[in-house]
């Protein structure tokens, strides 16, 4: 791995630690972190009453970066792995729905809530 990639890894990592105390906040009790599938990987899945949730944590070095940081193909990608991963967290009457985070420095984190609706 790369000095470059080896540090973007880090500052990914990092990134998820903050928006998990930024969602515990918020009252979302975390079920999982970093949890991949043959179709994708998902950072968060958090739960707050009967919704479920799949977040996506993105971070850019400056606030300007955001608005780019995430499309339609990396929700697409999400909504797979989520779809992958929902038989194992969802409780009968569940509302299922896809987040986003979206962190930079100096800035308040930024929740994007149903982020994805296919």
């Amino acid at each position: 791995m790369t000095r470059a990639r080896k540090r973007a890894e880090r500052r990914g990592r990092r990134a998820e630690a903050w928006a998990v105390w930024y969602l515990r906040l918020k009252g979302w009790r975390i079920l999982g972190q970093r949890l991949r599938t043959p179709r994708g990987e998902v950072d968060i899945i958090g739960r707050r009453w009967r919704t479920l949730c799949f977040f996506e944590v993105k971070w850019r070095s400056n606030g300007a970066q955001l608005a780019d940081a995430i499309d339609s193909q990396r929700l697409r990608r999400i909504a797979a792995a989520a779809e992958v991963l929902a038989p194992r967290f969802v409780r009968a009457g569940d509302l299922q729905r896809i987040d986003v985070v979206l962190l930079a420095p100096g800035q308040f984190p930024r929740h994007i809530v149903n982020a994805w609706m296919p």
